[in-house]
């Protein structure tokens, strides 16, 4: 396991309690005391820290290398080989930064469509670190009408630093690609749920994040622009980093008292990364509660309950 900067007085803990249970292998002493202790340090440890985080130090782990991905939590909540995935957007080309298919679970058909990152360097090439091109989006849409026409849930889960902002995707309409899903998912009728399950950052989010439920998970971010983005605009670097993460207000907390969010999904002592067994269950349990709390709404319903969430956030004056 990797650790962050401030993890590393958790990392020395570990070191620790892999060295008394090789010395008790090797030396055949009974060291289950000791270990014992380090174990119950590490426990105490972990709470001192993750129970303080910081906004930035809350970015950091959102975005930690071995943090679970869209298709992990697929792979995680589905039923056994019920995935599958959809390619295209019957325009251009296949997205790998967005996929989506249908599944089920627990017997429950649902479409799941998420942002996707890569864990070698290669598929992050590949899957452009999660930033989706206009063609991405308009396969999200057309995996979504589909799911209209037969009824299914739609699921989505978040996890992207924005849209790719090159100029390929620039000159095929990534604004409008956005602007589209956002006017249409407001209008579509079946249920929608929403989940942030990394980063959040800006029009790359909310074009698949219009829902008529949105959770944040623990360790997650969601905000109109990432701190190092935010500060290179007002400060022209990105030393400012950790003072624009404080001022944007981006933790589930601070989503959730906004009124942004309907809820935070607790995640394992740590993150998601130290128990993803444990991540994927929650999730579906989430998801499943949800598809039954909103089962019997009809779709102009659903339609209704979605616009009036969103048209609701913010305060205006005359």
């Amino acid at each position: 396991m990797e650790y962050l900067s401030f993890e590393l007085p958790i990392k020395e803990l570990m070191d620790q309690y892999q060295t008394c249970s090789l010395v008790g292998e090797e030396s055949g002493v009974d060291v289950k005391l000791a270990c014992s202790q380090i174990e119950d340090k590490i426990v105490e440890k972990k709470k001192e820290i993750y129970g303080s985080l910081t906004p930035w130090q809350r970015v950091q782990l959102s975005r930690h290398p071995d943090r679970p991905y869209t298709l992990d939590y697929i792979n995680g909540m589905v039923d056994k080989g019920s995935f599958l995935e959809l390619h295209g957007d019957r325009n251009f080309a296949d997205d790998p930064a967005l996929i989506g298919g249908l599944a089920t679970l627990d017997g429950q058909k649902v479409m799941i469509i998420g942002t996707q990152k890569g864990r070698t360097t290669k598929e992050r090439q590949y899957r452009r670190f999660g930033m989706p091109n206009p063609e991405g989006y308009r396969k999200a849409l057309r995996l979504m009408k589909l799911a209209e026409k037969f009824h299914i849930p739609v699921v989505t889960l978040v996890d992207t630093p924005g849209a790719y902002p090159g100029l390929e995707a620039e000159e095929r309409g990534q604004g409008e690609a956005i602007a589209r899903n956002i006017f249409e998912m407001v209008q579509l009728k079946t249920p929608i749920f929403t989940y942030i399950i990394g980063e959040g950052a800006s029009g790359g989010a909310l074009g698949i994040g219009v829902g008529n439920k949105v959770y944040m998970l623990e360790n997650t971010w969601y905000t109109v622009i990432a701190p190092e983005s935010c500060s290179s605009i007002l400060w022209r670097n990105w030393d400012h980093k950790e003072d624009a993460a404080n001022a944007l207000n981006l933790t589930p907390k601070d989503a959730l008292r906004e009124k942004f969010i309907d809820g935070i999904i607790e995640e394992p002592l740590g993150g998601a990364h130290y128990e993803p067994e444990a991540a994927y269950l929650s999730l579906k349990n989430s998801i499943l509660q949800n598809i039954k709390a909103f089962s019997k709404f009809t779709g102009h319903e659903l339609e209704t309950q979605r616009q009036e969430k969103f048209i609701a956030m913010g305060q205006f004056k005359g």
